[in-house]
């Protein structure tokens, strides 16, 4: 299954301007501009995934195929990159197009509001109105699938996935306690030694070191990870990290009430960014609600090594929406 769907399945890669930003965008599937795609021909629905942090798109291809695959390949998978954390190559042709109107007056990019009005503005700007969205988040991207929620109901988003949410306390979990000083106090300490020490670097030996990494990951990617050592895109990851921990603190129960029908949450046994208690409190806040436990011992960066698994599952839950589609 799994070579099939590394040979099978084509995935097209972009960078875009979206808000003034260069921006990531892998598209699984044969459709690559759905604004323009005659009507006829256009997908009815198309499945988002929003990234945790750092926001490298490339680290969930695994994930977009095999999702694709499982859901008999009728609808187009896209991977968007965090604002910042993707450059494009010096012979990538970055494309243009007409931002919405309202991402001018964006501030703070960079930042955790700044990346949810990025994603706003690039479903507004690149997917048709009428087409209907799942929307996949994990880690922080799920907090920003709730923000998308709640701040454009227009969207027609049918289902939104979060999985393993860090959507409340990021600084109480036990890895937010070890987190927090270093990236709310102590990361400026190391932005000019990682740019003296990562800048100089030629390609070639970047790509070496990320070849090693991957290796030793047990992971492969057709697609390039040079931003893993670019400074200026770890730079912009731990800030966005710092404002996670400062402002990810009370879970936002209103939309989460408002929207309880559409959303499935799935947490892990051993996920330090999200403990088990924090499903056990959202159980009790949410009887009502599809919110599950990994009886498996799933890491919180599930995406690496148990995509297809975690594919299946959610091609599982969807059947049902999709049979209305």
């Amino acid at each position: 299954m799994d070579s099939e769907i590394k040979e099978e399945i084509p995935v097209h890669e972009e960078f875009i301007l979206c808000c003034g930003i260069e921006t990531q965008v892998l598209k699984c599937g044969p459709w690559t501009d759905l604004i323009n795609d005659q009507i006829a021909n256009r997908p009815k629905l198309l499945i988002f995934i929003i990234p945790g942090n750092p926001g490298f798109s490339a680290f969930y291809v695994p994930f977009a195929k095999a999702l694709y695959s499982s859901t008999k390949r009728r609808f187009p998978v896209w991977v968007i990159s965090h604002a910042g954390h993707a450059l494009a190559p010096k012979d990538k042709k970055i494309l243009t197009t007409s931002d919405d109107p309202n991402a001018q007056e964006i501030k703070d990019i960079y930042g955790l509001r700044g990346q949810v009005e990025h994603k706003l503005a690039f479903l507004r700007t690149h997917v048709p109105k009428e087409m209907k969205l799942v929307v996949i988040g994990h880690s922080i991207g799920c907090y920003f699938s709730l923000q998308v929620l709640k701040r454009a109901p227009e969207l027609p988003v049918i289902r939104s996935f979060l999985l393993f949410p860090t959507i409340e306390r990021m600084s109480e979990s036990p890895k937010g306690k070890l987190a927090t000083p270093l990236l709310c106090w102590f990361r400026y300490a190391f932005y000019v030694p990682g740019y003296l020490l990562l800048k100089p670097w030629p390609e070639k030996i970047k790509s070496l070191v990320i070849r090693m990494l991957l290796r030793r990951m047990n992971l492969q990617s057709e697609f390039s990870f040079l931003n893993i050592l670019e400074p200026f895109c770890l730079i912009n990851a731990a800030y966005l990290g710092s404002q996670e921990m400062m402002e990810v603190v009370k879970r936002d129960n209103e939309t989460i009430k408002e929207h309880l029908s559409k959303l499935t949450f799935y947490y892990g046994t051993i996920d330090a960014w999200c403990p088990k208690e924090y499903y056990e409190d959202m159980k009790k806040d949410f009887p009502e609600g599809d919110i599950r436990l990994c009886e498996k011992k799933i890491p919180h960066d599930f995406i690496l090594y148990f995509y297809q698994e975690m594919a299946d599952m959610v091609a599982d839950w969807l059947k049902d929406d999709l049979s209305k589609i």
